[in-house]
Protein backbone atom coordinates (compact mmCIF):
# COMPACT_ATOMS: atom_id res chain seq x y z
CA UNK A 1 0.00 0.00 0.00
CA UNK A 2 1.26 3.46 -0.92
CA UNK A 3 1.60 5.88 1.97
CA UNK A 4 0.61 8.98 -0.04
CA UNK A 5 -2.43 10.57 1.59
CA UNK A 6 -5.04 11.33 -1.06
CA UNK A 7 -8.37 12.80 -0.01
CA UNK A 8 -11.63 10.88 -0.22
CA UNK A 9 -12.96 13.61 -2.54
CA UNK A 10 -10.14 13.02 -5.04
CA UNK A 11 -10.49 9.26 -4.79
CA UNK A 12 -14.26 9.54 -5.35
CA UNK A 13 -13.75 11.79 -8.40
CA UNK A 14 -11.23 9.32 -9.83
CA UNK A 15 -13.75 6.48 -9.45
CA UNK A 16 -16.35 8.60 -11.30
CA UNK A 17 -13.89 9.22 -14.14
CA UNK A 18 -12.84 5.56 -14.33
CA UNK A 19 -16.51 4.53 -14.61
CA UNK A 20 -16.79 6.51 -17.86
CA UNK A 21 -14.15 4.41 -19.67
CA UNK A 22 -14.08 0.76 -20.72
CA UNK A 23 -10.44 0.50 -19.56
CA UNK A 24 -9.34 2.31 -16.38
CA UNK A 25 -5.83 2.61 -17.83
CA UNK A 26 -7.23 5.21 -20.25
CA UNK A 27 -7.66 7.63 -17.35
CA UNK A 28 -3.98 8.07 -16.43
CA UNK A 29 -3.83 11.75 -17.51
CA UNK A 30 -7.03 12.60 -15.63
CA UNK A 31 -5.81 10.73 -12.55
CA UNK A 32 -2.48 12.54 -12.56
CA UNK A 33 -4.19 15.89 -12.97
CA UNK A 34 -6.52 15.16 -10.04
CA UNK A 35 -3.65 14.26 -7.74
CA UNK A 36 -1.59 17.26 -8.88
CA UNK A 37 -4.53 19.55 -8.16
CA UNK A 38 -4.72 18.24 -4.61
CA UNK A 39 -1.00 18.03 -3.86
CA UNK A 40 0.36 20.85 -6.03
CA UNK A 41 2.79 18.54 -7.81
CA UNK A 42 3.37 14.85 -8.50
CA UNK A 43 5.70 13.20 -6.02
CA UNK A 44 6.99 9.70 -6.71
CA UNK A 45 4.59 8.47 -4.03
CA UNK A 46 1.66 10.18 -5.78
CA UNK A 47 2.59 8.58 -9.11
CA UNK A 48 2.80 5.18 -7.39
CA UNK A 49 -0.68 5.78 -5.96
CA UNK A 50 -2.02 6.46 -9.48
CA UNK A 51 -0.26 3.36 -10.82
CA UNK A 52 -1.82 1.26 -8.08
CA UNK A 53 -5.33 2.67 -8.63
CA UNK A 54 -5.15 2.12 -12.40
CA UNK A 55 -3.29 -1.20 -12.25
CA UNK A 56 -0.47 0.19 -14.36
CA UNK A 57 3.28 -0.27 -14.07
CA UNK A 58 4.76 2.68 -12.17
CA UNK A 59 7.14 3.38 -15.05
CA UNK A 60 4.17 3.90 -17.42
CA UNK A 61 2.65 6.52 -15.10
CA UNK A 62 6.05 8.21 -14.71
CA UNK A 63 6.45 8.30 -18.52
CA UNK A 64 3.15 10.13 -18.91
CA UNK A 65 3.85 12.51 -16.01
CA UNK A 66 7.26 13.48 -17.36
CA UNK A 67 6.20 13.76 -21.01
CA UNK A 68 3.56 16.48 -20.59
CA UNK A 69 4.61 19.96 -19.43
CA UNK A 70 1.33 20.39 -17.53
CA UNK A 71 2.58 17.94 -14.90
CA UNK A 72 5.06 19.05 -12.27
CA UNK A 73 7.41 16.88 -10.23
CA UNK A 74 8.32 19.62 -7.76
CA UNK A 75 6.48 22.28 -5.81
CA UNK A 76 5.71 25.55 -7.57
CA UNK A 77 4.50 28.95 -6.42
CA UNK A 78 0.84 29.85 -5.98
CA UNK A 79 1.20 31.51 -9.40
CA UNK A 80 3.36 29.46 -11.73
CA UNK A 81 4.36 31.11 -15.00
CA UNK A 82 5.08 28.95 -18.04
CA UNK A 83 6.60 31.08 -20.77
CA UNK A 84 6.66 29.70 -24.32
CA UNK A 85 10.15 29.58 -25.79
CA UNK A 86 9.45 28.12 -29.22
CA UNK A 87 10.26 29.95 -32.43
CA UNK A 88 7.03 31.84 -33.06
CA UNK A 89 6.98 33.23 -29.52
CA UNK A 90 10.71 33.90 -29.57
CA UNK A 91 10.49 36.06 -32.71
CA UNK A 92 7.54 37.99 -31.27
CA UNK A 93 9.27 38.88 -28.01
CA UNK A 94 9.37 36.08 -25.45
CA UNK A 95 13.04 36.77 -24.71
CA UNK A 96 12.14 40.27 -23.44
CA UNK A 97 9.38 38.71 -21.33
CA UNK A 98 11.85 36.26 -19.83
CA UNK A 99 14.14 39.14 -18.85
CA UNK A 100 11.16 40.97 -17.31
CA UNK A 101 10.21 37.88 -15.29
CA UNK A 102 13.79 37.39 -14.06
CA UNK A 103 14.22 41.02 -12.97
CA UNK A 104 10.72 41.48 -11.58
CA UNK A 105 10.54 38.23 -9.61
CA UNK A 106 14.27 37.87 -8.89
CA UNK A 107 14.08 34.11 -9.43
CA UNK A 108 15.76 31.47 -11.52
CA UNK A 109 13.69 28.86 -13.37
CA UNK A 110 11.98 26.37 -11.03
CA UNK A 111 12.70 28.42 -7.91
CA UNK A 112 9.81 29.46 -5.68
CA UNK A 113 9.73 32.96 -4.23
CA UNK A 114 10.29 33.25 -0.46
CA UNK A 115 6.61 34.13 0.06
CA UNK A 116 5.51 31.10 -2.01
CA UNK A 117 3.71 33.34 -4.48
CA UNK A 118 5.73 32.95 -7.71
CA UNK A 119 7.69 30.47 -9.78
CA UNK A 120 8.39 30.18 -13.48
CA UNK A 121 9.81 28.02 -16.21
CA UNK A 122 10.25 28.11 -19.96
CA UNK A 123 8.19 25.54 -21.86
CA UNK A 124 7.71 24.31 -25.37
CA UNK A 125 4.74 25.31 -27.51
CA UNK A 126 1.56 26.37 -25.74
CA UNK A 127 -0.45 26.04 -28.96
CA UNK A 128 -0.90 29.77 -29.42
CA UNK A 129 1.59 30.35 -32.22
CA UNK A 130 -0.48 32.98 -34.02
CA UNK A 131 -0.88 35.13 -30.92
CA UNK A 132 2.55 35.09 -29.32
CA UNK A 133 4.34 35.64 -27.26
CA UNK A 134 2.22 33.53 -24.97
CA UNK A 135 2.41 32.26 -21.40
CA UNK A 136 0.31 30.35 -18.93
CA UNK A 137 -0.10 31.41 -15.34
CA UNK A 138 -1.43 28.29 -13.70
CA UNK A 139 -4.10 27.27 -16.23
CA UNK A 140 -4.88 30.70 -17.70
CA UNK A 141 -3.42 31.61 -21.09
CA UNK A 142 -2.12 35.12 -21.80
CA UNK A 143 -1.34 36.13 -25.39
CA UNK A 144 0.04 39.06 -27.42
CA UNK A 145 2.27 39.93 -24.48
CA UNK A 146 4.74 42.76 -24.07
CA UNK A 147 6.92 43.45 -21.03
CA UNK A 148 4.50 46.24 -20.06
CA UNK A 149 1.45 43.93 -20.30
CA UNK A 150 3.30 41.29 -18.30
CA UNK A 151 4.15 43.84 -15.61
CA UNK A 152 0.47 44.89 -15.43
CA UNK A 153 -0.65 41.26 -15.13
CA UNK A 154 1.79 40.64 -12.27
CA UNK A 155 0.63 43.84 -10.54
CA UNK A 156 -3.01 42.77 -10.79
CA UNK A 157 -2.30 39.27 -9.55
CA UNK A 158 -0.42 40.62 -6.56
CA UNK A 159 -3.28 43.01 -5.77
CA UNK A 160 -6.27 40.73 -6.49
CA UNK A 161 -4.82 37.21 -5.98
CA UNK A 162 -7.32 35.61 -8.38
CA UNK A 163 -7.82 31.89 -8.85
CA UNK A 164 -6.25 31.12 -12.23
CA UNK A 165 -6.41 27.32 -11.99
CA UNK A 166 -8.71 24.81 -13.56
CA UNK A 167 -10.31 22.56 -10.95
CA UNK A 168 -10.92 18.97 -11.92
CA UNK A 169 -12.93 18.55 -8.74
CA UNK A 170 -15.20 21.55 -9.35
CA UNK A 171 -14.89 21.38 -13.16
CA UNK A 172 -14.39 25.13 -13.40
CA UNK A 173 -11.72 27.60 -14.32
CA UNK A 174 -11.15 29.80 -11.29
CA UNK A 175 -12.39 33.38 -10.99
CA UNK A 176 -9.57 34.73 -13.18
CA UNK A 177 -8.66 38.38 -13.50
CA UNK A 178 -11.59 40.75 -13.26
Amino acid sequence: MISEQISEQTEKKLKEIIAQYPDPKSTVIAALYLVQEEKGYLSNEAMLWVAEKLDLPAVRVKEVATFYSMFRQQAVGKYHIQLCRTLSCMVTGSKALLEKIKTRLKLRPHEVSADGMWSYEEVECLGSCGSGPAMLINDTLFEHLTPEKLNNIINRIEAEQPDLSYSTLKETLGQGLK
